[in-house]
């Protein structure tokens, strides 16, 4: 699904115990230490900076990634692990350090033939209360150009999601995305990646209720297959 950042800025979270957050947080450290020296890592491209996006995470990869993020735009401290059960579903999990909370995801593949992508599932359940948003994704995938746009529910409300995202290279993308709703966002980014073993998203974030609110964000992603045949 290509899951990104959790939008739970309207919910109150409890805070965490200092000695929980420095062991996840190296616990977190180890898992990207193996990872990296494993010598079996392959960088995958995680989406865009805000929204879910339609294209699933291939059958036995699973990938780990460390973001950062302003406390405006959500939890500033979270691991991601994303592994794509089969073809067409994929799950994700969060884990917030501060405060410590998880949160949930998944994605099911309804169409993918050609550069025409739909897929539905849900982001953002979390432990701490906030219930499942569905959403509805469509996307256009060709080479260099990657359009989507769809729905999602948040509080019995429907935001739009929009996207869009240029490859110039196997290594470089441009992307911009944007949700609707006033603790939402618009979007400007990038994804580097800069081997087989790293990829790295910065993005700026404006606040959709100021637009002169301007944030940062940063995710470092990891990627191992676990099972499967590997897409070629």
């Amino acid at each position: 699904m290509k899951m990104m950042k959790p939008n739970l800025n309207s919910v109150t979270l409890a805070t965490p115990r200092r000695s929980r957050l420095s062991f996840e947080i190296l616990g977190v450290s180890a898992i990207a230490v193996c990872i990296i020296f494993s010598g079996q890592a392959f960088a995958t491209t995680k989406g865009l900076s805000q929204i879910v996006t339609p294209d699933i995470q291939p059958l036995g990869d699973l990938s780990l990634s460390f973001q950062w993020q302003a406390e405006q735009i959500g939890n500033p401290y979270e691991l991601q692990g994303e592994l794509g059960i089969t073809k067409f579903f994929e799950v994700a999990v969060f884990e917030g350090f501060k405060p410590v909370q998880t949160i949930f995801a998944t994605e099911l593949s309804l169409i993918n033939k050609g550069p025409y992508l739909l897929s539905t599932g849900f982001a953002n359940w979390t432990t701490s209360g906030q219930a499942p948003q569905p959403y509805l994704l469509g996307g256009y995938y060709t080479e260099h150009h990657k359009l989507i746009a769809g729905i999602q529910a948040v509080d019995n409300h429907i935001q739009a999601v929009l996207g869009y995202a240029y490859d110039i290279t196997k290594q470089y993308r441009l992307q911009v995305d944007f949700q609707s709703g006033r603790a939402n966002f618009f979007t400007l980014g990038a994804t580097w990646t800069p081997n087989d073993f790293v990829q790295i998203n910065p993005a700026i974030y404006f606040s959709n209720e100021r637009a002169g609110n301007v944030s940062g964000y940063v995710v470092i992603t990891f990627t191992k297959h676990l099972f499967g045949p590997k897409d070629p």
